[in-house]
């Protein structure tokens, strides 16, 4: 089976998806853009399946297809729940703070 060429078609897809259904200024689209547009390209330019894993460095490349796959599933949940979007209600003060990096000088 040809791994490399499942997940070229299944990374067209997720930025075809994406351009459709997730507004451009999305973090979530940039993000998403940005590492399927990379491993894309890597698949591209190296035919040994073996390198091109390598240099994404991020599983074997039947792992990395199930990556694209899942990818493709949540983009039309992200599009359903449209979470770009502002929250319907205020979050509660310091709602964030404990995610803050923590100081150095502490």
């Amino acid at each position: 089976m040809n791994f490399s060429r499942i997940l070229l078609q299944a990374s067209q897809k997720t930025l075809d998806e994406l351009k459709s259904k997730i507004p451009e200024k999305a973090v979530y689209r940039q993000s998403v853009e940005a590492i399927t547009a990379y491993r894309l390209k890597i698949v591209e330019e190296n035919e040994d399946q073996l390198l091109a894993e390598k240099l994404i460095n991020a599983g074997q490349m039947e792992e990395l297809v199930e990556q694209a796959q899942d990818e493709i599933r949540l983009i039309s949940k992200m599009a359903e729940w449209k979470a770009w979007e502002p929250l319907e209600e205020p979050a509660p003060p310091r709602q964030w703070e404990y995610f803050k990096k923590a100081s150095l000088t502490e």
